[in-house]
């Protein structure tokens, strides 16, 4: 009875230990997945319920599994090499590659802080008047700068996993937009047949391309390797990336479950839909005579939440892909003078895209659409490049894609290729 006593004892303290190991390691796979969940993201999923109500549902079912997978290579890559995506890009590929690499990511980067910085902007407006923008957007900006250039890699991370638990927000907001559940379930593994017109099919790529973008793929491997996690410890940091792309589309799903409740007509168009709101801000104010005001105020607060986490997280993968495509020191807490470079890509676009916003308002339609259009060029050659490198024996040894999991990362990349470049193209001739 003694040793069974002891037996079960020490089961416990191991259970105890691998629990402890995992919320260490925890933060990475999380981050980088409700990262994608941004103002744009938002503003995407609830056009999607909006315009078709839950007939969009089974696409996030497919997006989860390729989220998945693309997170996770680039978080093994991390951890097998202790490199990011724009180190291994320059080493193996050279100049040329990285440096058309970095500018289209520099551009569509850009335009997705300057929508962070939109969202913002469109979350507080609903509460307050216009003008305290020019209050808001300078201070969340300096507060940005601050949190990596005076934080440390840890407190960072904390308050990022902290501001995640806020997008449970959604949650409750469709619960109280009171949807037919039954209806919400079947159309979630069975896709409506009646929807397959041109604007449909955007539709669907457009929710694609807001989940599994270039610079979450950079995020997530330089965050790895910041973090310092060994490839010993990978299967733990593979549980969070896992574990994070189901997070971030489990919330998606509540996104279009609430306004496909609320905002979704019969026999409105969705060409007319996407005219009534021109941003997340517009259906987060029209949710308040069809599921109440406090639904109206925690989507507001989901807003604000989402487009802060953007701001810091979009303009960190950048700064990240530069310098480390450069050769230089990078890292969160680093100072000026340590890493001059990642500090410097890092402030500037943080300022230039909140002057954006306060100043150039005429240009925001087009600056919010360019994101789409540079991601439909830089995807597809980011995701070769991936597979190219995670299939590479001298980098990777044991870790290498299995056959199993190279098929699914193929026909995932080669799905998203094609579907970046009808988005691509779509979007130039319409625009």
């Amino acid at each position: 009875m003694l040793d069974r006593s002891n037996s079960n004892s020490a089961l416990r303290r191991f259970r105890r230990s691998q629990f402890f190991i995992l919320l260490s390691l925890l933060g990475p796979g999380i981050i980088a997945a409700n990262a994608d969940n941004d103002a744009g993201g938002i503003y995407g999923y609830s056009l999607a319920g909006a315009q078709y109500g839950y007939s969009m549902l089974w696409v996030l079912v497919l997006v989860t599994i390729s989220l998945g997978v693309c997170q996770e290579m680039c978080a093994r890559m991390g951890a097998v090499t202790g490199k990011g995506l724009a180190d291994l890009i320059r080493e193996e590929y050279g100049v040329k590659i990285t440096v058309f690499a970095m500018a289209v990511l520099l551009i569509a980067n850009y335009a997705t802080t300057v929508s962070e910085f939109a969202g913002i902007t469109a979350a507080i407006e609903i509460f307050a008047p216009s003008w305290v923008r020019w209050i808001a957007v300078p201070l969340v900006g300096v507060g940005v700068f601050l949190l990596v250039t005076r934080g440390s890699y840890k407190r960072v991370e904390r308050i990022l996993l902290t501001a995640s638990l806020i997008y449970l927000a959604y949650i409750v907001s469709a619960f109280m937009s009171h949807p037919p559940w039954g209806t919400v379930l079947r159309q979630t593994f069975a896709p409506a047949k009646s929807h397959l017109d041109r604007t449909y099919i955007l539709t669907i790529i457009g929710l694609i391309g807001t989940t599994i973008t270039p610079w979450g793929q950079f995020y997530i491997q330089s965050t790895v390797r910041d973090k310092g996690i060994r490839a010993e410890q990978y299967g733990y940091t593979r549980t969070d990336v896992l574990f994070g792309a189901f997070f971030t589309n489990f919330i998606a799903f509540f996104i279009i479950v609430c306004c496909g409740a609320t905002l979704f007509a019969v026999n409105v168009s969705p060409d007319a839909v996407a005219n009534r709101f021109g941003d997340a801000g517009q259906i987060a104010l029209a949710l308040k005579p069809a599921a109440g005001k406090f639904a109206a105020i925690l989507f507001a607060i989901g807003l604000f939440n989402a487009s802060c986490f953007g701001a810091i997280t979009v303009p960190l993968s950048t700064a990240y892909a530069v310098t480390e495509a450069l050769g230089s020191e990078s890292g969160i807490g680093r100072r000026a003078r340590e890493a001059p470079l990642f500090i410097g890509v890092f402030t500037v676009l943080i300022i230039v895209s909140a002057l954006t916003v306060l100043f150039g308002s005429r240009y925001l339609p087009f600056l919010i659409i360019l994101p789409n259009i540079v991601g439909g060029i830089l995807l597809p050659i980011i995701l070769v490049l991936m597979l190219k490198l995670i299939n590479n024996k001298r980098l990777m040894g044991k870790y290498t894609n299995s056959l199993v999991f190279n098929i699914i990362a193929v026909v995932t990349t080669v799905v998203l290729i094609v579907l970046s470049l009808v988005l691509l193209i779509q979007t130039l001739m319409h625009h």
